[in-house]
């Protein structure tokens, strides 16, 4: 059968175009001449996908998502509009579009974009069944529908049940220890224990007798022999927190656990055997802590038989506002506080910080906020009272990349001396280094395609880093 798609355009040439690209493709397409048809429609039939465009005669189609989703429709709508502005572009994502395209569009764009739509509402709805179906919902927490999500999702539904090590990547705060509970809990080890470990947390001088216990008299004051947490985790799971901070020295020891399936307490020389699955995460990039000589290159390998990345939330627009809807839902319960909600500026406010402590930054600044004001409705005022750090952190129309240029001049110009008469040289340093150094990462120390992207000859990029004090390894 297949998957039908609503197209509400009051152009007709504009519905014709569409529902020509997407029935090639497969789907069955419907139209609506306006947005009252397309409501009547929306409600009438099961659409795998809604195509809304943002000016009709008589309504917009932000009212046309609004009464649709009122009514219980939760299709995933695709907004259109020749307005391509910053202002539309986060009304879309406020009122629960899943994507924003402007006109003129590509139609390649239109196919790519509906059937991943329709891949991320057809994999959310397997996500609940599988919260269902889970005896303990640790995936309660885990909150949104982005593509980037979704994936994530999709990873552990693929990896759960399999006994298999998984490394979880990603800046701090973005929730690796709810993946690594995730994985756990659907697993076939599920009934036994999650033992977690922060690597970081542990003095490097009492990590190894923690991770794997030691025998009486190993150490002055081992009165007692006592397990590490290898053994408390037997049979279930372990998750080693930042596992890019574990000495050099351990890493030996904990790569023959992983071949041998044998464990070795401190002050033994016998061996007990240990079963237990490792999930590792961690904010470093173990590749270049293997080539800096920090991290074990088998040990590395070794782990990473499966890697779940989790992208940081100033990459993840459309999660934001569902995510603090849901924080505000879970601490008014916590904190036993009023219920709150979130005026549009607020949400504007929100969506425009950059969030770089990620989901507990902002889980930190709701419950912060729910414990230090009364406002039955959070506005921006309500937002910088709480979190001042959010004033002036704005992007989007609020903050131009003239301005955003401007702040960071003043600042050097503030900071140089103001007797020296090279400013203009100091200050195009300063931004040449940087520019040079993001242009190699992305062309990965390929020289000739970043002198085509920066423009310049390849003979002028080598001397500008060696001007600039590039090292020699990166010159080469």
């Amino acid at each position: 059968m297949k998957r039908k798609i609503l197209v509400v355009d009051d152009e007709e040439s504009i519905r014709w175009v569409l529902g020509k690209c997407l029935e090639k493709v497969g789907y069955a397409v419907e139209y609506g001449e306006n947005g009252s048809q397309g409501i009547d429609k929306a409600l009438s039939g099961d659409f795998s996908s809604i195509i809304l465009d943002i000016s009709m005669p008589d309504m917009t189609g932000f009212e046309v998502l609004n009464e649709i989703r009122a009514n219980g429709i939760d299709s995933p709508v695709i907004i259109i509009t020749a307005q391509n502005t910053v202002r539309n572009a986060i009304e879309a994502m406020k009122q629960g579009a899943y994507d924003y395209i402007a006109k003129p569009f590509d139609l390649d764009e239109v196919k790519i974009t509906v059937e991943r739509a329709i891949e991320n509402y057809e994999n959310s709805k397997k996500l609940d069944i599988l919260r269902a179906e889970s005896e303990v919902d640790t995936l309660q927490d885990m909150v949104g529908q982005s593509q980037a999500m979704l994936n994530i999702y999709k990873m552990i539904g693929r990896v759960a049940e399999r006994d298999i090590t998984v490394l979880i990547s990603g800046e701090s705060g973005t929730g690796k220890e709810l993946v690594a509970q995730a994985i756990h809990s659907n697993s076939m080890r599920k009934n036994k224990k999650l033992v977690a470990v922060n690597i970081a947390a542990i003095p490097k001088d009492l990590l190894e007798s923690e991770l794997f216990g030691y025998q009486k008299g190993a150490f002055t004051g081992a009165s007692i022999s006592r397990q590490g947490r290898f053994e408390e985790a037997d049979g279930g799971t372990l998750h080693l927190d930042e596992i890019g901070d574990i000495p050099y020295e351990l890493q030996t020891k904990l790569l023959r656990i992983l071949e041998e399936k044998k464990l070795y307490r401190l002050g033994s020389e016998k061996p007990s055997p240990i079963d237990v699955r490792i999930i590792a995460s961690t904010n470093k990039e173990l590749e270049k802590e293997v080539v800096d000589g920090n991290f074990r290159e088998d040990l590395y390998y070794r782990l990473n038989a499966i890697t779940i990345k989790i992208p940081p939330l100033r990459d993840r627009l459309e999660d934001i506002i569902p995510l603090t809807e849901h924080f505000l839902t879970k601490y008014v319960k916590e904190l036993s506080v009023g219920t709150r909600t979130l005026s549009d500026e607020a949400k504007e406010t929100i969506l425009g910080y950059s969030w770089p402590g990620n989901v507990r930054e902002l889980e930190n600044i709701i419950k912060r906020i729910l414990v230090l004001t009364s406002d039955t409705i959070i506005t921006r005022k309500t937002l910088i009272d709480s979190a001042p750090h959010l004033e002036g952190k704005m992007k989007g129309d609020q903050e131009s990349l003239d301005h955003l240029i401007r702040n960071e001049l003043n600042y050097l110009l503030d900071s140089k001396d103001e007797s020296s008469n090279k400013v203009y040289e100091t200050i195009i340093k300063k931004v040449e280094k940087p520019l040079i150094k993001l242009v190699l990462d992305i062309t990965k120390g390929n020289k000739k395609k970043a002198a085509l992207i920066l423009g310049i000859n390849r003979n002028t990029l080598s001397k500008k880093m060696e001007d600039l004090g590039f090292q020699e390894k990166d010159r080469e």
